[in-house]
């Protein structure tokens, strides 16, 4: 029989990078698991003991073991400052060797043939994870600008999008890391707009368990995903993979959105947000290649409050050599029901 020790050793394998706090929470997850820990702070403290985490003896037991052991880096702070709230801004890290890419779905007015095509495409390249790169729901009803009553209300566009990411998991079985986009923070926005009218009627836990995340595990707790925070870079070796609302300003360029990209970043990067294909390259004085793309969109493409644009449909798929750290980007066009 295993024990606790035992089982966290075995997600912690196989999760190696996933920060202590969310593996904890995926632990907690299956049933069984419920009936050995009370709660998710629980696991927690399981996962903290076999990293060295616990107190000095769990960090000799660890540094001995030395498999699990995770040396925590100290803060440098001679003078004792106070304590800050500064923001860490870490990539998030994916490992894989066909990762699929795509953006700007913007459920409920997602294009199901060009999701189709999609779909069909990264289904046969066998995926072994799915990045969705933010805009995966459009949130109308929650925007800031005038709002269409005919359009849908956001219970309903939530369900069509569980059923969309429950669908993609179901027909590329495979991992989903979820990253917000501008659009998918319409929900958060709205409720820091409303936290002082919330907080009368509520606490702080509960208004937590409104969270984007919280909801969708509520509503698919068998579904496999991650969720990224919201302008996190998720890095794949040395690519850069952003949604586009990251920075102060627009990448737009007047050449091309990846160039407009590449000015900004200054290293190999993908980003959605403009709905458009495009790829630009130039030598480091170094010599080295920096090569940054813009990925087409999976929505309509003439909405009404912006019928006429420069828009296409397109994915990405990013093929990971782990043995040498490097990456090949295919950015893919959709026209019509062909991915060129």
């Amino acid at each position: 029989m295993q024990t606790k020790a035992d089982i966290v050793r075995e997600y912690r394998t196989k999760f190696p990078d996933k920060p202590t706090k969310a593996l904890a929470r995926l632990v907690y997850k299956k049933k069984a698991n419920k009936l050995l820990w009370k709660d998710e702070e629980a696991v927690r403290s399981s996962l903290r003991y076999i990293e060295g985490k616990q107190g000095e003896k769990a960090r000799k037991e660890a540094k001995e073991k030395a498999e699990f052991f995770i040396q925590e880096a100290r803060p440098y702070n001679p003078y004792k400052l106070p304590d800050s709230d500064e923001t860490d801004y870490s990539p998030f890290v994916v490992h894989g060797k066909r990762i699929g890419v795509i953006n700007d779905v913007h459920v409920p007015y997602h294009s199901i043939s060009a999701l189709t095509v999609a779909i069909s495409f990264l289904k046969r390249s066998k995926i072994d994870v799915l990045i969705c790169n933010g805009d995966f729901w459009d949130f109308h009803g929650l925007s800031r600008f005038i709002k269409d009553p005919r359009k849908r209300r956001f219970a309903s566009e939530i369900q069509v999008g569980i059923q969309l990411l429950e669908l993609l998991q179901k027909e590329l079985k495979c991992k989903i890391i979820f990253k917000p986009g501008n659009h998918d923070d319409r929900l958060l926005h709205y409720l820091w707009q409303k936290m002082g009218e919330i907080d009368e009627l509520a606490d702080l836990e509960e208004i937590k368990e409104l969270s984007l995340e919280s909801i969708v595990r509520k509503r698919s707790p068998n579904l496999d995903i991650e969720f990224v925070k919201s302008k996190q870079i998720i890095r794949v070796n040395d690519l850069n993979i952003v949604h586009g609302h990251e920075f102060a300003s627009s990448i737009m360029s007047p050449v091309s959105i990846a160039r407009g990209l590449y000015l900004r970043a200054k290293a190999s990067s993908l980003c959605g947000h403009h709905h458009r294909t495009s790829e630009h390259t130039e030598n480091s004085i170094e010599s080295k290649i920096v090569t940054t793309w813009s990925v087409g969109c999976l929505c309509e493409l003439h909405p009404e409050y912006m019928p006429i644009n420069n828009w296409n449909h397109g994915f990405a798929l990013i093929e990971v050599n782990e043995e040498n750290q490097t990456f090949h980007v295919v950015n893919k066009r959709i026209y019509g029901n062909t991915v060129l």
